[in-house]
């Protein structure tokens, strides 16, 4: 005899039926043909629970048929636990009842699989008190679980199958007393319950609910149970007292009326007296009644007449017809007082309210399996409202589990952007469609995505840009040491999915170029402490006298060549004593008119003026320039845009004059050495292409500063120039140079 489960069948696979089978309708008596078919595969068989899988099936399909469940459901809970007993299920499925017989059963095996494994790693996680999650929160992981059942179930024939067997598989423990697998109550209670909650099918719901807080706390539900039946035959007795009376009053009123006592829910009783901390005896619906009438009108007017026989409790008053729940469910709720004071819920509805609230979007679907167009190859069927209802619910569990903000059409999008596969150990990662391995791994540790390099699917190798498909088992190999490749960016190769994952690579290299650039702007600091004598300076220090957080900073905008070694060099410095008042006065003794200085500028109202150009900056024309009267050395001249000027002139603003370049006075092939930055790739013969340009473009070069880090070449040429203008298209030359990267002036 073979041995299986309620939520993981192992394969045990017969010789295939005969042909006669096969060859039946798709259509005609479904359930009848689909029970012969399993019934000589799974008779003999039980499922790990020790319940024998024929009586399971069985089981099941009475609780769908219960809820509304159509005939071709119900024929789909024997073919479910039959595909794992043939040899081609696939393709025997498919061609006794119809593909989408096949595709049902064949979907569901595989859920149930997957969801059994995670269950399995959740549990010993929780064994293991020193395990560590992979990627999720328990929290998250129940949440993931969730989103992968609906994920897994374009058919709502799954959804229902799934609920169906679970509960089966609950009663069944419950009645033989044999003690429940770790993991299965807590599943059902955070899992099935509320996804039969979000489906609408209350009658499920509660029985999920009880069963597994039955099992999770099984001393607190046996004194709830036993205070419930203290009073039961006293309570019973009051609440049928309350409900013939109402129906009479009713009746006289002129309102036709069903009024019905409501079945007590052991574990919503226990959530209230926890949720709002009330005694048992303080609960308000430990008596409740329901009242169904045929209009809506005929609701308020019955809620009127039971406010003005009793006493209503004003805070205990829901309107859910006006405002219906997001899983479509209508009704009024309230709470009264009788003569006693003793409180009593009374809920109204339709009698179409009731039966959506009892069997959910079951009540409204029924199934066509051989060539149906439609949502995930089913129709509604039923009244127009009916149908537009659970299209409606459709859209509400897409918004609420996906995030989505709206669908194209009827079911347009439901899940199709999201996917769910498993670690080694089974916990639930959620990805994009079309994911692969590399986004996979990012989504687990960042780290683990950097050093991924090779993927098995399943067990099998597969190339990193593989797509993933929902429910796959995915393991990376990695090495020690190591970050991505520049190709994982390269959406043409289909490495990257996730706008995460791509986020990721991009700062990793973001980070190695910030780290060559620091590396950079250190030596040149470095080189120009010894050139100072200067070893002896605290880098940190020396940049927070510059204005930095940090030596890092420092370094990032010298290396960047966004700040001037000059503003290094005086700090370094010792300060020169200020001028006298005599000193400025013959600085700016005013003359009658500009006159040419020795360096080919001219210091407006001042003559005879020293000048000499900033070496922070080098200007030449027609820079924009502007002048600073220094220390003793006359005036310093500087580009209008430079940023050390910007700085002097902060702290010492009075001592800035108008200079401007000498006109027809200046002298004939004045020149003067500017700076120009070049990065490229490092290459043989690249100094030499570059010098060959200025060389060519009769530009004298007068110095040369280098330095190659990681295959990256940083080069300072000092070249004379006699107009600035001239130097952009020598520039512009430069930089179509192979290799360059950027060739500007500094």
């Amino acid at each position: 005899m073979k041995s299986s489960s309620s939520d993981q069948v192992l394969a045990s696979p017969p010789p295939v039926l005969a042909a006669t089978a096969q060859n039946l309708p798709n259509e005609t008596g479904a359930l009848v043909r689909a029970r012969a078919f399993a019934e000589p595969l799974l008779a003999c068989e039980t499922l790990d629970t020790g319940e024998n899988i024929l009586a399971h099936a069985d089981a099941v399909a009475r609780i769908l048929h219960a809820i509304g469940g159509s005939e071709a459901m119900q024929a789909a809970s024997y073919l479910v636990y039959a595909c794992d007993h043939l040899n081609k299920p696939q393709e025997v499925i498919a061609k006794a009842f119809g593909v989408h017989f096949a595709d049902l059963a064949m979907e569901t095996t595989k859920l149930v699989r997957v969801q059994r494994m995670a269950r399995m790693a959740q549990a010993s996680v929780t064994r293991a008190a020193t395990a560590t999650p992979l990627a999720q929160t328990s929290a998250a992981q129940t949440e993931s679980v969730r989103k992968m059942l609906l994920a897994f179930s374009r058919d709502l024939r799954v959804v229902m199958l799934r609920l169906a067997s679970r509960l089966q598989t609950l009663r069944y423990f419950a009645a033989t007393k044999i003690a429940l697998p770790p993991g299965l109550a807590g599943e059902s209670l955070q899992v099935f319950a509320p996804l039969a909650n979000r489906l609408g099918i209350w009658e499920i719901k509660w029985e999920l609910e009880d069963l597994s807080f039955r099992f999770l706390e099984p001393q607190t539900y046996r004194e709830v149970a036993k205070l419930l039946d203290e009073k039961r035959v006293e309570r019973e007795a009051s609440v049928e007292q309350l409900r013939l009376r109402i129906a009479a009053d009713l009746a006289t009123q002129g309102i036709v009326a069903q009024v019905q006592g409501r079945p007590k829910h052991i574990y919503s009783i226990v959530k209230k007296m926890r949720g709002k901390s009330l005694g048992f005896d303080q609960v308000y619906d430990i008596r409740a009644l329901r009242i169904i009438v045929p209009t809506v009108p005929e609701c308020y007017a019955a809620l009127s007449w039971v406010h003005s026989q009793f006493a209503p409790v004003a805070a205990e008053f829901d309107d859910y017809i006006a405002r219906p729940k997001g899983n479509g469910y209508q009704s009024l709720h309230t709470v009264v007082r009788d003569a006693a004071g003793q409180p009593i819920e009374v809920q109204l509805r339709t009698q179409t309210m009731h039966d959506h609230a009892e069997t959910g979007v079951a009540a409204h679907w029924a199934y066509k399996e051989a060539g149906t167009k439609g949502y995930a190859g089913v129709n509604a069927s039923g009244a127009y409202d009916a149908k537009i209802a659970v299209l409606r619910q459709l859209l509400a569990w897409e918004r609420d589990l996906s995030g989505a903000q709206g669908a194209d059409g009827p079911g347009a999008g439901m899940f199709d952007d999201r996917i769910y596969v498993l670690t080694p150990d089974a916990a639930i990662v959620e990805l994009p469609q079309g994911a692969t391995a590399v986004d996979f791994a990012y989504s687990v540790h960042t780290n683990l995505g950097h050093r991924c390099r090779g993927a098995r699917v399943d067990g099998a190798m597969v190339p990193l840009n593989t797509p993933l498909k929902n429910g796959q088992t995915v393991e990376v190999t990695v090495v020690k040491e190591g970050g991505p490749s520049r190709d994982w960016l390269n959406a043409d190769l289909g490495f990257l999915v996730s706008h995460r994952a791509r986020a990721k690579v991009r700062a990793w290299f973001n980070a190695l170029a910030m780290h060559e650039t620091i590396g950079k702007g250190r030596e040149a600091v470095e080189r120009l402490l010894q050139r100072e004598g200067k070893t002896a300076v605290k880098l940190e220090d020396l940049a927070s006298q510059l204005g930095f957080n940090s030596a890092d900073d420092l370094f990032e905008v010298v290396g960047k060549d966004e700040f001037s070694l000059r503003n290094i060099e005086i700090v370094l410095r010792p300060p020169e004593p200020e001028p006298t008042q005599d000193d400025y006065a013959l600085i700016r003794k005013p003359k009658g008119g500009s006159h040419g200085s020795k360096g080919g500028v001219l210091v407006v109202g001042v003559d005879s003026l020293m000048t000499q150009l900033a070496k922070c900056c080098t200007p030449a024309p027609p820079d924009a320039i502007c002048g600073f009267v220094t220390r003793g050395k006359g005036v310093s001249v500087h580009r209008a845009d430079c940023s050390n000027l910007r700085n002097m002139v902060t702290r010492s603003g009075d001592r800035v004059i108008d200079v401007q370049w000498g006109g027809v006075g200046q002298e004939a092939g004045a020149v003067y050495p500017v700076d120009v930055a070049v990065e490229a790739a490092d290459r043989q013969g690249l100094l030499r292409d570059i010098s060959e340009v200025f060389t060519k473009e009769k530009m004298n070069v007068i110095g040369v500063q280098t330095q190659s880090v990681k295959g990256t070449a940083w080069m300072t040429f000092t070249v004379e120039i006699g107009d600035a203008g001239r130097l952009k298209k020598v520039l512009t030359i430069v930089a179509d140079l192979a290799g360059v990267r950027s060739a500007r002036r500094r």
